[in-house]
């Protein structure tokens, strides 16, 4: 109790200034994954995805780490939504490992699986605490990669598939479902320059990959309207602030170009814009991809977008395919950066949540994921992540200033409860409000989640 006294001094008056000003409506959660929190990669019926693959074929993560046991959320899952409950947060966003419900990728549902997340929704409902679920968070079944994977086009009915069941037996229960976990970076960084899961690398391979993708999503929204006619369905897209290198014209093409690839091309389909061809002409190669019909088929009415943002994206033209742009890396401009070397700048934020309000179809928006990974020490049962809070202040004011000016950003979902596996990266970046011995699996509450405790209680 005295430790929890201690922390509660972080907070000050215009920190609850803050916080209030987002309203007693507006949604503060945190969100995981389940390959990056669960472990028991091999327990209870669940079949090899495609990141237990990639992880165990080495020289492909930080020293060779994986998330075989991750920080052991299912064995630990009810301390973790306990934990979740202390620190005030009201939505609990978490995903489902396909491998678990359907290792096969299709046909037989596992039952150990399935009640599995009954058990973890059940535990949230008990603490109060409201289940989000993801649906998909990179982890599609190895057996179904051996086939094509995102490549190929059956991959739209295996999700449906997939979704269907999960609607079935969590939709008395759940009303707040959300598609996909940042497609731009599963099939960019998977099929088109294979730094993550599966590994693959090639234009062709991440053009199909990208409109079997916006095919799922929106077939898999019309799955879940049918089966749970009171959810609210939504669908998350990574999204970061581009800008010309130094303003300068020349570079203004390649920044558009990146734009289209970061920020649109999953979400003008949906919306019934099509691809973004005309800033990104490299782009009509997926037209290659497209069947009589697809273009209605693309289309699916979201409730809410949920947008999740780490760092702004400066771009100068280059050689480089495709896109004929390149980022021009945070450290050459002696900008504030995480421990992963990505910027830290707050105004963008403030920038995409405008960007996309702009859209029209696009109702309500919510930060999805949000967070930063800084140093950590664990110094007499306490960390002192300082860093951690003033990041949380600067982008928070971000949002506020959106919302102040009319974008209808309804919540706040802090990336991440606990520190947890961070894909190639391994265990180095921490992100957690929760602090993770990973040798005991040991918990310590941080500074920046007694900051949140304090300003988020009744």
């Amino acid at each position: 109790m005295l430790a929890q006294k201690l922390q509660a001094q972080l907070a000050t008056a215009d920190d609850r200034t803050l916080i209030e000003a987002f309203g007693k409506d507006f949604l503060w959660g945190t969100s995981c994954s389940a390959y990056q929190i669960e472990g028991a990669w091999n327990v209870g019926g669940k079949s090899e995805s495609v990141w237990d693959e990639f992880t165990h074929r080495g020289g492909k993560i930080y020293q060779d780490q994986h998330g075989d046991t991750a920080v052991d959320f299912y064995h630990r899952y009810k301390e973790d939504i306990r934990l979740h409950k202390e620190l005030n947060f009201k939505v609990f966003r978490f995903s489902i490992a396909w491998t678990r419900i359907l290792p096969n990728g299709t046909g037989k549902v596992n039952q150990e699986g399935i009640d599995f997340y009954h058990k973890v929704i059940d535990e949230c409902i008990a603490q109060g605490v409201e289940p989000w679920i993801t649906l998909y968070h990179w982890d599609i079944p190895q057996v179904l990669e051996d086939k094509g994977g995102w490549t190929n086009r059956a991959v739209v009915d295996w999700f449906t598939e997939y979704t269907r069941v999960l609607t079935r037996e969590y939709g008395a229960k759940v009303k707040n479902w959300m598609v996909f976990n940042e497609p731009a970076a599963f099939t960019s960084l998977g099929y088109l320059v294979g730094y993550h899961a599966p590994g693959k690398r090639g234009i062709s391979k991440f053009m199909r990959a990208a409109h079997h993708t916006c095919l799922a999503m929106a077939e898999s929204g019309r799955t879940i309207r049918a089966e749970v006619p009171d959810a609210r369905i939504g669908t998350n897209f990574s999204c970061s602030y581009v800008e010309s290198f130094n303003g300068l014209k020349k570079h203004d093409k390649a920044a558009r170009r990146m734009d289209a690839m970061l920020n649109r091309l999953f979400i003008e389909p949906s919306l019934g814009m099509g691809y973004p061809t005309n800033d990104f002409p490299g782009l009509k190669r997926i037209e290659k991809y497209m069947l009589p019909g697809d273009a209605e088929k693309l289309k699916f009415h979201f409730d809410f977008i949920g947008l999740q943002n780490y760092f702004r994206v400066v771009v100068k033209r280059s050689f480089i395919p495709l896109v004929w742009g390149n980022q021009v890396k945070a450290d050459k401009r002696g900008v504030p950066v995480n421990e992963m070397g990505f910027e830290i700048y707050p105004e963008g934020i403030y920038q995409v949540l405008k960007q996309f309000d702009a859209y029209p179809g696009v109702d309500h928006l919510i930060i999805t994921e949000n967070g930063v990974c800084v140093e950590d020490h664990v110094e007499d049962r306490h960390v002192h992540d300082q860093a951690r809070i003033e990041f949380f202040r600067a982008y928070l004011a971000q949002v506020l200033r959106a919302k102040n000016e009319g974008v209808p950003v309804e919540g706040y979902f802090v990336w991440s409860l606990t520190d947890n596996f961070e894909w190639s990266e391994g265990y180095r970046p921490r992100f957690g409000l929760i602090h993770v011995d990973y040798a005991t699996q040991a918990r310590t509450i941080k500074d920046s989640g007694y900051w949140f405790q304090e300003l988020l209680q009744k």
